[in-house]
């Protein structure tokens, strides 16, 4: 007998079906401002040469990542917000559980190598240019790239294969792994302790080591001679600090909302998954770029530069 696969149908924000539409101006405006500031990030440092160095490119990655990941969320929820199309299908579904999923796998990877890069800059900067070449990025990319493919891929793969013999309606604004698991009439046991499985190997391990890299950074940072220059090392550091603690406290707080606190609201709940998501892809090109020096020159050099030529010879 054979199993036709059914479609899926998601809630949006449940208990704010009344707002929907005004919910969706927020999340339009993150929209656009996540794939523009990222773009624009990913063009200055593409034109600009003095910005080819190992920081710069797993900044351009990050931002790529970024933008694959809201478009991974964002345009599905904002037609649940605007059309009220809920129905996702089965292959869909899934697709989109793979591509949240390792996005956000990718983002904590980067954050990694990223951390790396700090801690060899500060602790042996005269060797910098000699360890972190480009082949050695592209190295250490590749191999958090199929850590993330493999581990990851598993996940819809396992979800896919459960039986879905009676509600499809899941409780969220997209398709993520256990709501759609605790959807299946079979045992999920397995699908339970392989995530938690994947969550501890990349986002326990990379913050493991992220927090490896910060210890020897303030170990090395302690022994400098003068304030000042601990103050310029801190501030360099300070960006990608904020965007570690914002990325994986959230991102905590949202996995423990959602495992073993059962009282909040299942709205809160929907809201704080959606914006741990949408949220970084907003924050980290503005944050990098306000902060960067040699980014805020560039992007002066080559838009608002071009932008003044064009200007000029217009009114010419």
């Amino acid at each position: 007998m054979s199993y036709s696969t059914p479609d899926f149908f998601l809630t949006g924000f449940p208990g704010l079906e009344a707002h929907h539409h005004w919910l969706s101006i927020p999340f339009i405006v993150m929209y656009c401002i996540a794939v523009v500031a990222n773009s624009t990030l990913i063009y200055i440092i593409k034109n600009e040469q003095n910005l080819h160095m190992p920081m710069y490119i797993l900044l351009s990655v990050l931002a790529v990542t970024d933008i694959g990941l809201c478009t991974s969320t964002i345009p599905k929820m904002l037609e649940i917000l605007l059309y009220n199309v809920r129905a996702i299908s089965f292959q869909a579904c899934f697709l989109q559980m793979f591509f949240i999923s390792y996005f956000c796998a990718l983002e904590s990877s980067i954050l990694v190598v990223m951390s790396y890069d700090r801690y060899v800059a500060i602790c042996n900067p005269l060797r910098y240019t000699s360890i972190l070449t480009t082949a050695c990025i592209a190295k250490i990319l590749l191999v958090y790239i199929l850590r993330c493919v493999i581990l990851i891929g598993v996940i819809p793969i396992m979800a896919s294969k459960l039986l879905y013999c009676s509600s499809t309606i899941v409780a969220q604004s997209y398709c993520d792994h256990m709501n759609v698991a605790k959807l299946a009439c079979a045992d999920i046991t397995i699908n339970n302790y392989y995530g938690l499985s994947v969550d501890f190997l990349i986002a326990g391990m990379d913050l493991i080591c992220i927090a490896f890299s910060y210890i020897m950074i303030i170990r090395a940072v302690l022994k400098l001679s003068t304030t000042q220059a601990r103050i310029k090392v801190f501030s360099t550091c300070g960006s990608h600090i904020f965007i570690i603690l914002y990325s994986y406290i959230s991102g905590i707080c949202n996995y423990l909302a959602y495992r073993f606190n059962k009282n909040i609201p299942n709205y809160l709940t929907v809201v704080s998954s959606v914006l741990y998501l949408i949220i970084p892809p907003v924050l980290n090109p503005i944050i990098y770029g306000v902060r960067t020096k040699e980014i805020r020159e560039g992007f002066i050099k080559h838009l608002l530069g071009k932008a003044n030529n064009r200007k000029i010879i217009c009114n010419s």
